[in-house]
């Protein structure tokens, strides 16, 4: 599932996201298991121990598409 946001794209697999910036040409992977939601600040974040990021979403109903995708 590809779902655009206002910098990009983030593409989702049953076991992988990625995020891929249509500006700058950066793309940032995660495991499923390694993302987490900051519901309330539009947050998607990244903890794989020494690699993390963060992205702000534009909208609730992103986060709850990514939510519906990954089962999470």
């Amino acid at each position: 599932m590809v779902i655009d946001f206002s910098q990009g794209k983030v593409i989702l697999s049953p076991f992988e996201v990625q995020v891929r910036f249509t500006t700058s040409g950066i793309t940032m992977y995660a495991m499923v298991e390694d993302i987490k939601f900051i519901d309330d600040a539009l947050i998607m974040h990244a903890d794989a121990g020494a690699v993390r990021w963060s992205l702000k979403l534009d909208s609730l109903a992103q986060i709850a598409a990514i939510r519906e995708e990954l089962g999470v």
